[in-house]
């Protein structure tokens, strides 16, 4: 299904009014019938002003649950319920009442944004050192530190060594 623009609405539904056939409609616009006929009923419904969204509309938690529960509860159908809430699509309707089936008749709402790339790496909480323990990790790697830096002192003192000689010797 192609994006349609607010133009292409206004267009689809000034062309119903005028009794062109949703099948003409549909192949003309290259969509599907039924989102067609959505689209009129809710134009009918709540105006050209539905159409106008320069952002998406944002449903808290308890609407949710309240839209649902109209047609699971109330045996509501879930077009009818899409339209009289003013949801641009009757799939958004049918997402939720998916999702919240499959979370155990619970709403969770989704989180915003990008996911961190690179996960925090956490330590474990059972393996705790002691403050013993973490002393001798610290003696070990600090007789560590001390004799890397005794090897290279005596490296860097056999390379000058080695300089002097050969300088002698031109």
């Amino acid at each position: 299904m192609s994006k349609l623009t607010y133009q292409d609405k206004i267009n689809i539904y000034n062309e119903r009014k005028q009794g062109n056939s949703v099948v003409n409609i549909s192949k003309k616009y290259g969509v599907r019938k039924d989102v067609i006929k959505y689209l009129i009923r809710l134009i009918d419904k709540h105006g050209y002003d539905i159409l106008r969204t320069n952002k998406n509309r944002i449903f808290s938690i308890e609407e949710k649950e309240q839209i649902i529960n109209r047609v699971l509860v109330n045996n509501e159908s879930v077009c009818s319920v899409a339209v009289d809430e003013g949801l641009l699509s009757y799939g958004m309707l049918f997402n939720w009442i998916k999702n919240y089936k499959n979370m155990g008749y619970n709403i969770v709402e989704q989180r915003r944004g990008r996911s961190p790339t690179m996960l925090k790496k956490t330590k474990n909480p059972n393996i705790r050192e002691t403050i013993e323990q973490e002393n001798e990790r610290l003696k070990k790697e600090n007789e560590y530190l001390k004799a890397e830096l005794e090897y290279s002192k005596k490296l860097r003192a056999v390379v000058q060594a080695r300089k002097n000689q050969q300088q002698k010797k031109k």
